[in-house]
C-alpha cells in the first residue's frame, strides 16, 4: 500500500507546491477541501431555500414554475437555480477530493477512522439529496431518473407494490406522491448536516469555515459559471413518451448508465461492494498503534496545556483522583491518542535541563519518553562535538517523521533526528542545545506549513517560539541561532537550500562576532 501511495503523494504535493506559490500555504485550496465541502453545503442550503419559497408543489405546475423562475426571473430565480447546480456539484467534487486526499497521506486510520467510516454515508446522503433535487424539475431528464431509481428500489422486493409503477402512464403520478418526493429532499440535506456535525465531532478545533478570500473566490466561481452557463431544464416530463436525449449531470448521474447497461441487481452489488470496501479501509491491512501517552500525576499539575493542544481531543481534564492540591487531572483516552507527542511539548516541565538520568514530565510516550528524546539530543550533539573544526558551522536538526528526511539532509557538521511530530519537541530543547559546546545553529523542521500529519504541529510550535503560546521559547536564546523550515517529504532539496541558507548566516554571524568593534553591525536578536 505504502509503494501504491507514494506515487501519488509526490503528484499532489508537486501540484500544492505549485498552489503554495500562488495562495500561500494558508489559503492553498487543496488544504480547505473538507472546509469548502462545508462552505459550498450552506451556500447549496441557502439558494435552495429561496427555490422552494417559489417552487409549485404540486406535479403538474412544479415544471411551469421552475421555467418562470428560470426564464422570467433570470436575474434572480435563475441565478439562484444555476447557483444551486453548481454549488451541489462542487460540493460533491470537493468531498471525493477530499477523501482521496486523505486517503493517499495515510489519515484516515488509527484514531481517524471515525472521521473516514462516517464520510461513507455522507457520500450516499450527498449523492441522493443531488438526484432527489433532479426529480423536482419534472422534467424528461427528472422522469428519466424518477423511473430508473424507483426501478432499482423495486429490485430488492421490499415494498408491498412497484413503485415504478407510479411514473409508467400518463395520470399516475399524483400530488402526495410528488409531495413525498419533496420532503424526501428536505430530509436528506438536514440529515446530511447532522452526520457532517458528528463527522468533524473528535477532532479538536476542525476546520469547517475556509479562510474568507477562498470562501468569496468559491463564490465568484460558482457564480461566473452560473451566468456563463445557466442551467436550463428539458422538455417538461410526459409519462406516456419515454425520453431519449438527455444532457446527464455526470457528478450525480454517472451510474445511471451502468443500470441501463447492467441492470439493477449488478448495479446493486457494485454499490454495496463498493460502500463496504470503502467503510472497511481503516482497518485494510490493520495499522500498528503506537503506545498512547501516558499522565504522571505526581508531575502532573492540571495546567490544562495537553488539554488545549491535543489534535484529537484525546486528553480530557478530570476532577483531582490523588488528592494533591490541585483542582484537576489529565486523563488520556488511549482509543482516541496518536501517540503525536504534542502534548509532551505542551508540558511546562517538559524540560532537558536536570541532571538525573531519567527525566520525568507531567505527560510522555512510552515509545519516545523525554529521557530518550534527551537521549538522541545528547548523541547529535556529541557527533557534530566529534566532528573536526573546519570553519563551518554546526547544525543540530530537529526533524518530523512524516516531512523531509532529515538523514538525507546530514553532512559533514549537521547531525539530526526526527520525532512523530516536530510540536513534540519543547521549546526548552532549543536552549538546551545553543547552550552546550559543540552546537553554533539548531533547525527545525516539521510539515509544510498548514499541512501538519498531526494536524496542529506547525501551529502550535511557531506559537511556542514567537512567545504566544506556553511553554514559549526563553528570550535569552538567541533567535538569529536557530530556524525553521516546513518541508515535506518531496522537498529534501528546499530544506537543503534552507539549510545552507541557515549555515551561511551562521558562518556570517561568527565573522561579525570577531571583526573589530567599530565595523561590527548591530544585533538583531531579541536574545
Amino acid at each position: 500500500m505504502k509503494n501504491f501511495r507514494r506515487p501519488l503523494q509526490d503528484i499532489i504535493l508537486a501540484v500544492e507546491a505549485v498552489f503554495d506559490r500562488a495562495f500561500g500555504p494558508k489559503w492553498n485550496p487543496l488544504r480547505q477541501l473538507g472546509s469548502l465541502a462545508f462552505f459550498a453545503y450552506w451556500l447549496v442550503a441557502g439558494t435552495g431555500l429561496y427555490l422552494f419559497v417559489v417552487f409549485d408543489t404540486s406535479v403538474s405546475e412544479a415544471y411551469s414554475s421552475v421555467e418562470y423562475l428560470t426564464n422570467e426571473q433570470w436575474y434572480l430565480g435563475g441565478i439562484a437555480r444555476s447557483f444551486h447546480r453548481y454549488g451541489s456539484d462542487a460540493m460533491v467534487l470537493l468531498a471525493v477530493l477530499h477523501m482521496v486526499r486523505e486517503f493517499t497521506f495515510d489519515r484516515y486510520r488509527d484514531v481517524r477512522w471515525y472521521t473516514w467510516f462516517l464520510g461513507v454515508p455522507i457520500l450516499w446522503l450527498l449523492l441522493f439529496s443531488g438526484i432527489s433535487g433532479y426529480w423536482l424539475v419534472w422534467d424528461e431528464l427528472a422522469q428519466y431518473i424518477a423511473v430508473a431509481s424507483m426501478e432499482w428500489l423495486d429490485w430488492l422486493g421490499i415494498f408491498g407494490q412497484r413503485i415504478a409503477s407510479n411514473f409508467l402512464t400518463r395520470g399516475s403520478l399524483g400530488d402526495r406522491f410528488f409531495t413525498l418526493l419533496i420532503f424526501m429532499h428536505i430530509f436528506a440535506p438536514l440529515m446530511l448536516l447532522f452526520i457532517m456535525w458528528f463527522h468533524v465531532i473528535r477532532v479538536s478545533r476542525p476546520k469547517i469555515n475556509p479562510p474568507r478570500g477562498l470562501g468569496v473566490g468559491l463564490v465568484l466561481m460558482l457564480l461566473a459559471l452560473s451566468l456563463a452557463k445557466p442551467a436550463i431544464s428539458h422538455g417538461p416530463a410526459d409519462l406516456g413518451v419515454s425520453p431519449t436525449v438527455l444532457n446527464m449531470d455526470w457528478f450525480y448521474m454517472m451510474f445511471y448508465p451502468m443500470f441501463d447497461e447492467y441492470g439493477p441487481g449488478a448495479l446493486w452489488g457494485m454499490a454495496l461492494a463498493l460502500t463496504a470496501l470503502t467503510a472497511a479501509m481503516p482497518w485494510l491491512p490493520p495499522m500498528r498503534q503506537p503506545r498512547s501517552a501516558v499522565v504522571d500525576l505526581e508531575k502532573c499539575n492540571g495546567c490544562t496545556r495537553c488539554y488545549e493542544d491535543c489534535p484529537f481531543n484525546a486528553v480530557t481534564m478530570m476532577p483531582r483522583s490523588d488528592g494533591r492540591p490541585f483542582r484537576e487531572e489529565a486523563v488520556v483516552d488511549g482509543d482516541l491518542c496518536t501517540a503525536c507527542g504534542i502534548c509532551v511539548g505542551a508540558c511546562p516541565i517538559s524540560t532537558p535541563f536536570r541532571s538525573s538520568d531519567e527525566l520525568s514530565t507531567g505527560i510522555d510516550l512510552p515509545d519516545l519518553s523525554l529521557t530518550k528524546l534527551r537521549a538522541l539530543t545528547d548523541k547529535a550533539m556529541d557527533k557534530l562535538k566529534g566532528e573536526p573544526a573546519d570553519g563551518e558551522p554546526k547544525v543540530l536538526v530537529f526533524g518530523c517523521d512524516h516531512g523531509a528526511e532529515t538523514r538525507l539532509i546530514e553532512q559533514p557538521g549537521v547531525s539530526g533526528f526526527s520525532m512523530p511530530c516536530i510540536a513534540m519537541l519543547p521549546p526548552s530543547f532549543i536552549d538546551y542545545a545553543l547552550s552546550g559546546k559543540g552546537v553554533d545553529g539548531v533547525l527545525l523542521a516539521g510539515c509544510r506549513q498548514c499541512d501538519c500529519y498531526s494536524r496542529l504541529g506547525d501551529h502550535w510550535m511557531r506559537a511556542r517560539i514567537d512567545g504566544s503560546r506556553d511553554p514559549s521559547l526563553r528570550k535569552r536564546v538567541p533567535r538569529e541561532r536557530f530556524h525553521t523550515a516546513w518541508a515535506a517529504r518531496t522537498d529534501r532539496t528546499a530544506l537543503e537550500g534552507e539549510l545552507n541558507g541557515f549555515r551561511a548566516s551562521l558562518k556570517a554571524l561568527e565573522g561579525a562576532s570577531l571583526a573589530p568593534a567599530s565595523l561590527a553591525p548591530a544585533s538583531g536578536g531579541d536574545g
